[in-house]
């Protein structure tokens, strides 16, 4: 898939709350071809501390207006510049990057969306290309606490959404892997992007119950093309860099312990 370096120009950035914004880009031209479960690696200018560009998944790209949304969570010198960003600001993209997540071979194909963090936001465009396709999709998106969970009027567009939170503000009281949902129906896919212990759970569940399921990794990443071997992964055919060769994997190819 070709890949292109542009500098895209900021429509709005939107706090959403104290940690996370969503940044709305868009370009001249039509945006590129874009998957669920891609990223972009972005420049960030005026940081003196931050010398490589930052991989943020593709949160939504919405043809019908020529835009794409990242959703930033701001950890960190890099990201604080990324929520500073002001309307009519250049923004310089490299993408698109990676390999995205699988989609439905058929509208009857019951697939379930896992997400939790900012893990959700790849989740949000899977649901609507699925949803383009006739295919409604399930949500299960967890947080800690009602105020961390994160879009959940957008999700509710374009399929089912259930929720978990630790302290039982918001939904069941729980982890993900503790919803109702998990015993009570079955799924013919699982697709997760979120912390790793998170998406672990979710693999052993998926391992347990005989469901093909992909996740999202975040491993660190630097350069974005596999050339700098930073964010290698261990799998049945080695180490793969999850820039190039994810960030979605099958679990069945993972090295973990499920």
């Amino acid at each position: 898939m070709k890949k292109y370096v542009l500098d895209l120009t900021v429509v709005s950035v939107e706090h959403i709350n104290d940690k996370y914004v969503l940044i709305k880009l868009t370009s001249e031209a039509p945006l590129p071809d874009m998957k669920p479960g891609q990223f972009v690696e972005v420049r960030v200018d005026g940081s003196p501390s931050t010398f490589l560009r930052r991989p943020i998944s593709i949160n939504m790209v919405d043809r019908d207006t020529n835009l794409l949304w990242l959703l930033v969570a701001t950890v960190g010198d890099g990201t604080r510049r990324l929520a500073g960003l002001k309307g009519g600001d250049k923004l310089n993209c490299m993408l698109p990057l990676g390999n995205g997540f699988t989609l439905p071979e058929d509208k009857n194909k019951r697939i379930l969306l896992v997400g939790g963090g900012v893990g959700v936001a790849p989740l949000l465009y899977m649901g609507r290309v699925m949803a383009d396709m006739g295919c409604e999709p399930t949500f299960l998106l967890g947080a800690r606490s009602a105020g961390d969970l994160l879009m959940i009027d957008e999700f509710k567009k374009y399929g089912r959404v259930c929720v978990t939170t630790e302290d039982g503000t918001a939904g069941e009281k729980g982890f993900v892997t503790n919803h109702s949902i998990l015993s009570s129906e079955t799924f013919d896919r699982i697709s997760t992007c979120g912390p790793k212990p998170m998406m672990m759970a979710v693999a052993k569940y998926a391992a347990r119950t005989g469901t093909d399921c992909e996740v999202s990794l975040e491993n660190k990443m630097a350069c974005g093309v596999g050339a700098c071997l930073c964010c290698v992964e261990g799998t049945d055919e080695g180490n793969l860099c999850v820039c190039k060769e994810g960030p979605v994997f099958n679990t069945k190819k993972l090295l973990w312990q499920i």
